[in-house]
């Protein structure tokens, strides 16, 4: 008896951890965030949506990849504020990047223009149209280029 409870246990917990991990994809904003919604309205107002893959983990937050139908790809945390902005080869809107990072880019890299920007740990990651990586702290302080 007590085996067969323990097997119905594990069962049981396995098919809660299967349904946890199991990300899903739709095309409505209001699956996003309050916030996320906010930032798509202001910044993308008239861009549509291709895909949002919810991405449930079981010891992490929820995640939400947005797909935009001209291929911007924009990344939410769980909160609804963007972790990264990938527009290929557009502009990132200017209203999402600190003044710091905008004015040593149009001072440094005239001719260039910021096509993706990630927020990371250490600060922000900013990727040029001519294939230049600018690292800056947190206050948008440079710090670093990567040229590939």
């Amino acid at each position: 008896m007590k085996k067969l409870f323990i097997v119905l246990m594990l069962l049981a917990g396995g098919t809660l951890l299967s349904h946890a991990l199991v990300d899903s994809y739709v095309i409505d904003r209001s699956k996003l965030p309050q916030e996320a919604q906010n930032m798509l309205a202001e910044y993308f107002p008239k861009a549509k949506i291709a895909m949002i893959k919810i991405d449930r983990g079981l010891l992490k937050k929820t995640d939400y990849d947005v797909k935009l139908v001209n291929g911007t790809k924009i990344e939410f945390k769980n909160s609804g504020k963007w972790k990264s902005i990938d527009c290929k080869t557009r502009a990132v809107p200017e209203g999402l990047i600190l003044k710091p990072i905008r004015k040593y880019v149009e001072k440094n890299f005239p001719d260039a223009k910021i096509t993706k920007i990630e927020k990371t740990s250490r600060g922000y990651e900013v990727e040029l149209s001519d294939d230049v990586e600018v690292k800056f702290d947190h206050l948008g302080t440079f710090k670093g280029i990567d040229k590939d």
